[in-house]
């Protein structure tokens, strides 16, 4: 198997795994007031799975353009860095139990979606597209998580 496919899979069933790990949903989560338009818990898994799929599958469609215009490293940065920001959100809303502070990660995670979106263009149109319900997700998210800060305020007490 060759490097970017393994790089491809390995992304996206860490960030989906890690992520499923992360999210502990209990009595707490329950608790929170949540808007009508909040999807049913069992959607987020699969959307997740699909989203992350289709960013992976993009980063294997960018490659070889990529390594033409000697730019892999910073196609690996830019999947390493929305990594991180993916990463991060679950443990500060549902491990600290802050989502006022996960509300100030999003729009690093937001961005770094963009900059997939925006960047995977110059090797890969397809892989562009294959971006954007990963941009319209965490964009949906970020409005539900808005609207759970502003029905829960102030969290940390």
């Amino acid at each position: 198997m060759s490097f970017p496919l393994i790089f491809a899979i390995a992304w996206a069933v860490i960030l989906a795994a890690g992520g499923g790990l992360l999210t502990t949903i209990g009595a707490w989560y329950y608790e929170l007031k949540k808007p009508s338009w909040q999807p049913p818990d069992w959607l987020f898994g699969p959307a997740w799975t699909v989203i992350l799929g289709l960013a992976g599958y993009a980063f294997w469609l960018s490659w070889d353009a990529a390594e033409a215009q000697g730019q892999t490293d910073f196609l690996i940065a830019l999947y390493v860095i929305n990594g991180v920001f993916h990463f991060a959100w679950s443990p500060i809303f549902f491990t600290a139990r802050r989502p006022d502070w996960a509300l100030v990660e999003v729009p690093f995670l937001w961005a770094s979606v963009l900059a997939l979106t925006v960047f995977l263009r110059d090797w890969s149109v397809l892989a562009s597209w294959l971006i954007v319900p990963y941009l319209v997700w965490v964009s949906f998210a970020s409005c539900l998580n808005w609207k759970i800060v502003q029905l829960n305020k102030p969290f940390g007490r």
